[in-house]
């Protein structure tokens, strides 16, 4: 890889760490369409690096929620962890399916979970309020409030489920499972939109380690490419957190759908 092309994707790097540390995603949606169209990657090496790029940038994007305690630990390691156990089935079907399988697999899915996403965000108030938080919850200077949170008994009976089949999708099409995870946090576990973005984080940085691991050992991921995107993406995804406090939910939510969509679109075309 020249130099010049190592830049563009760190800058390209930039933008999708900022999209991933205020969206709760790891980044996959938008790097394997990426991958694809600016490199020709097949889609298992497409699949392949992109989770490898995930790991760190979600990673960094965690730290930065977390010295801003707005996610809910134990829902996030108890779907992460669940997650890591069928993320490797997922990339064994994915090196038994036909590329173009892969990749309209990806767009139905993301573009079902834009549609959920986006009539959520419709329906919410247009300034974002919650039964459920307290007058002890921090709550973010645009007004974005957190909820109590709910008991840990409950956080690992619904993120085990959520977990499971999000794993199996990352390992499959190659992404964290943050387009999944987020819409099913908020309307099965009742989290705000930015606890459920910031609590996505943990799952996809535990369950995309063993996926990314079997694409290495499987000769799918490409390491300068990866290492190009990761340069960029963990600055990015710092920031990315640290505006998600500043954002309401509301917002979040119509953003969150909004890039779905547009990934599902670059998926379908590709």
């Amino acid at each position: 890889m020249s130099v010049t092309l190592f830049i563009i994707v760190a800058l390209v790097g930039v933008v999708v760490g900022i999209l991933s540390g205020l969206l709760g995603i790891g980044g996959g949606m938008i790097m394997v369409p990426l991958f694809r169209l600016i490199f020709g990657l097949s889609p298992l090496q497409a699949t392949g690096t992109s989770l490898l790029a995930i790991v760190p940038t979600s990673l960094a994007g965690l730290i930065q929620h977390l010295r801003q305690h707005d996610l809910l630990v134990v829902l996030g390691v108890a779907s992460g962890i669940a997650g890591a156990c069928t993320s490797p089935l997922g990339v064994q079907l994915a090196a038994a399916s036909p590329g173009w399988l892969v990749m309209l697999v990806a767009a139905i899915v993301i573009a079902f979970s834009a549609v959920k996403t986006l009539k959520k965000a419709v329906k919410s108030p247009k300034k974002s309020t919650s039964s459920q938080a307290s007058s002890s919850t921090p709550q973010s200077t645009s007004g974005n409030e957190l909820m109590v949170d709910p008991p840990h008994k409950r956080q690992i009976l619904m993120g085990i489920p959520i977990g499971l089949v999000a794993g199996v999708l990352s390992g499959y099409i190659g992404v964290g499972g943050g387009f999944i995870m987020v819409p099913l946090f908020s309307s099965l576990v009742h989290a705000s939109m930015r606890q459920s973005t910031a609590t996505s984080l943990v799952s996809i940085t535990i369950l995309a380690i063993p996926g990314a691991i079997l694409q290495l050992s499987l000769g799918n991921a490409q390491l300068m490419i990866a290492l190009a995107m990761v340069v960029g993406s963990i600055p990015g995804a710092i920031l990315g957190a640290y505006l998600a406090k500043r954002i309401n939910d509301r917002a979040l939510r119509f953003a969150f759908g909004a890039m779905l969509l547009v990934a599902a679109i670059m998926l379908v075309v590709n």
